[in-house]
Formats: C-alpha cells, sequence, structure tokens
C-alpha cells in the first residue's frame, strides 16, 4: 500500500509541475533593479529562486561561524546528558554515593537542572543523608515545585517526621491540587502520624487517578481501614464504622479480619462470625481460616463441624488443618488434633502449628515433647532447624502428597485422571 501511495504522491507532483511550468511559461514577469548606475533585468521566477538561494548561503554562512563558539556549550549538554544516565543508572543499582555526585554534575545543565535535582535528592535519602537530600530539593522546587514537595514529604516521612510531611502536602489536598504521588504520600504520612480521617480521604483522588496499580492500591487501601478499624474505641463506633463501609470495602479480606479481631475484642463473637463465613462462602482465603481458628466463643463443636465440611474442598489447605487443629486442642480431642497439625506441618512448615501441637502435648501432660513444639515454633521464626519429633509421637506415616479432589462433570460422573 505505502508503494502506491507514494506513486500516486509522484504523479499529482508531476501533474502540478507540469501545469505550473506552463503557467509560468506564458509570463514569467518582469523585474527591474536600478541602484548606482547599476541595472539589472530579470525574471520573476529567477528572482525568487535567487533570493532563496541568497537566504540558503547566508544561513549556512552564519551557522559556520556560530560553530566554534557552539562547540563548548554542545560539549556541557553532551557531558551533561551522559552523567544524567549514569546517575540513573547508579541510583538503580544501589549505588547512591556515584549517583548523587553524577546528578548534581548534570544538573548544572538548566534543561536538566529539575529532573537532576530531584533523582540527587532521592540517592541522597536512600542513603540517609536527609539534610543533603531537603538541600537539592530547595533548589529543585524552583524547576520542578509539585515534583519537589512530594519527594520533600517523602524524605520527611522516611527521616521519621511524619506530621512535617502532613503539613506539607495538606494545603494542597485541600486545595484538591495533589498529584497522584502526593496523594500516595499523604495516605502514608497521615498513617504513620495517626491521622486516619486524612488517609481514607486520600484514597477515593488516589482512585480516580488510576496511577497506582490494581494490586498496589488494594494494599494501600486494606492498611488505611485496617487502622480505620484498630482505631474504633468501642463496639458501637465499630458497627457504625462497618456498616459506612462501601460493599467493595466490606469484602477485603485483610479488613474483614480485622473488623473480626476488633469485634471479637469487644465481646462481638456473633458479627465476627457472620462476617468471616460470609465472606468464605463467596471466597476461600486462608487469612479468614486462620481469624476463624482464632477467634473466641462458646460455640467451637458447631464451628469444628463446619470447619470440617470445608476441608473435603480443601484437602490441601495447610491453614485450614491449622484451624482444625486448634480447635481440637480447644476440645481436648488430643489425637485428632496431633493428626490435622502433623499434616499441616508436612504441607507447610509454620511456627504457628508447631505452637498448637505443643498445646496439645502439654494438654496431655507431656512437657517434655511440648517443649520440644515450642522451641520449634521459635527456631522456625528465627530461621534456625527444627528438631523433628520422636517416631513413636508421629500420627503415623505422614503422606506429604496432596490429597487429589474429585472432579466432576456437569453430569456429576467423575472425570478420570490421565
Amino acid at each position: 500500500m505505502r508503494v502506491w501511495r507514494w506513486i500516486l504522491l509522484l504523479v499529482i507532483v508531476a501533474t502540478l509541475v507540469a501545469f505550473g511550468w506552463h503557467w509560468v511559461a506564458e509570463d514569467p514577469g518582469y523585474v527591474l533593479l536600478r541602484m548606482r548606475g547599476w541595472r539589472v533585468e530579470t525574471t520573476l521566477v529567477a528572482a525568487v529562486l535567487i533570493l532563496l538561494l541568497a537566504w540558503a548561503l547566508l544561513t549556512a554562512a552564519w551557522r559556520l561561524l556560530r560553530w566554534p563558539f557552539g562547540a563548548f556549550s554542545r560539549r556541557h549538554r553532551r557531558l551533561s546528558q551522559q552523567r544524567m544516565g549514569d546517575g540513573l543508572i547508579a541510583l538503580i543499582e544501589g549505588r547512591h554515593g556515584d549517583a548523587e555526585r553524577d546528578l548534581n554534575r548534570a544538573s548544572r545543565l538548566e534543561s536538566l537542572r529539575g529532573p537532576a535535582l530531584l533523582a540527587a535528592a532521592e540517592a541522597a535519602s536512600r542513603r540517609g543523608e536527609h539534610g543533603r537530600a531537603l538541600e537539592a530539593l530547595n533548589q529543585a522546587s524552583q524547576s520542578a515545585p509539585q515534583a519537589a514537595r512530594v519527594l520533600r514529604a517523602r524524605v520527611l516521612r522516611r527521616d521519621g517526621k511524619p506530621a512535617e510531611a502532613l503539613a506539607l502536602l495538606i494545603p494542597e489536598s485541600d486545595k484538591g491540587t495533589l498529584t497522584p504521588g502526593g496523594w500516595r504520600e499523604l495516605a502514608l504520612s497521615a498513617l504513620a502520624h495517626g491521622d486516619i480521617r486524612r488517609a481514607r480521604e486520600a484514597l477515593d483522588p488516589l482512585q480516580k487517578s488510576g496511577a497506582l496499580g490494581s494490586r498496589a492500591y488494594a494494599l494501600l487501601e486494606a492498611r488505611v481501614l485496617t487502622a480505620t478499624i484498630h482505631a474504633a474505641p468501642d463496639g458501637a463506633a465499630l458497627n457504625t464504622l462497618w456498616s459506612q463501609l462501601p460493599k467493595a470495602q466490606r469484602r477485603v479480606p485483610a479488613v474483614i479480619d480485622a473488623y473480626a479481631r476488633r469485634a471479637a475484642g469487644f465481646g462481638l463473637i456473633l458479627p465476627a462470625m457472620d462476617e468471616v463465613e460470609s465472606a468464605l462462602r463467596r471466597e476461600w482465603s486462608p487469612l479468614l481460616i486462620e481469624t476463624y481458628g482464632t477467634l473466641g466463643g462458646n460455640d467451637i463443636e458447631a464451628r469444628l463441624r463446619r470447619a470440617e465440611g470445608w476441608y473435603d474442598s480443601h484437602p490441601n489447605d495447610a491453614v485450614l488443618l491449622l484451624t482444625l487443629g486448634r480447635m481440637c486442642v480447644r476440645l481436648k480431642l488430643w489425637g485428632k488434633a496431633q493428626q490435622h497439625l502433623q499434616r499441616s506441618l508436612a504441607l507447610v512448615p509454620s511456627a504457628g502449628a508447631w505452637e498448637a501441637l505443643g498445646d496439645s502435648f502439654a494438654g496431655q501432660g507431656n512437657a517434655e515433647q511440648a517443649q520440644r513444639c515450642y522451641r520449634n515454633a521459635l527456631a522456625l521464626i528465627r530461621g534456625d532447624a527444627v528438631d523433628q519429633l520422636p517416631p513413636e509421637q508421629r500420627a503415623g506415616h505422614l503422606d506429604t502428597r496432596p490429597v487429589a479432589i474429585e472432579e466432576r462433570n456437569e453430569h456429576g460422573v467423575p472425570r478420570l485422571r490421565e
């Protein structure tokens, strides 16, 4: 297609040139120039061509004369661009001292001054030189004021001064002129300072901007909402807050976990259980399964039967096995507890499973094995090697292979595995 376009364009240009030449040939015009006895006669077309040629010659001569004087500035621009690139690479590689040096040199070029100083401030901040970072930001604010303000807030927050970072961003947030990075820093600084209201106010504009990816925004939203729930002074305020949250926010597993634990702390066991069970009916969540097993209440037997029903659909979930083991320990079902907990440890070793297994041995009066399990829980947290149970204390032969779940087609007939 491109070849045909070029051919068509050439045909059109040739046609226009042919018609133009015939039009000019009929009357080429007449130009007379007289000056101090000099007399020049020519056609209009030739005069135009002479003027264009003269303009081209003058332009070339002017550039030729300027070339020696611009050599220094071109070298300065080339070196500054090279230092800018080297500084950014050093910043990414973690060579923050080299990055700060190269970026400060690159900032001598006016066109690179703002970005180079901002990057130099970031390098100084990562080195822990917060004073040097703030000095660079003072200079960068003349070229890029909004970016310098956001980065200054970040440096202050890293330096353990969230109140100063918050005070720096609040005027712009009240006017609604903060950049997406500014809203994020406002939320983080407000969380660090304990100003939960400001942190929640930053979520809406940050979500509308779309600057954060869905995963990053979800993590920040969960942090803010979790802090909001933990700040509830009593059960009534907690329920009021929970009822005012949008439905989408009340379905985030981390938020449900925070609400359930906070509600249980206020003695609201039934509302906490209802939220956790409703969430698990919608979507399976290991986090909420662990929450389900740690909540108090007197209906532990009914909850155990319900959790055992989930085991049929999720036999390879180590967290569910841990939850079942903890419930069996509370009901003093020592054999079932050890079977669940040891299978959980065989699938995914965890400190919580070792601790619960230690509780089961302690409940049976076996202090030696209980202490072994507690030591293993601490060793796993520290990253040390664990001391396995002796063969006589193990719940038979543990098959660590995942249990296969039977698959059925739309008619309810089991599928044959290949």
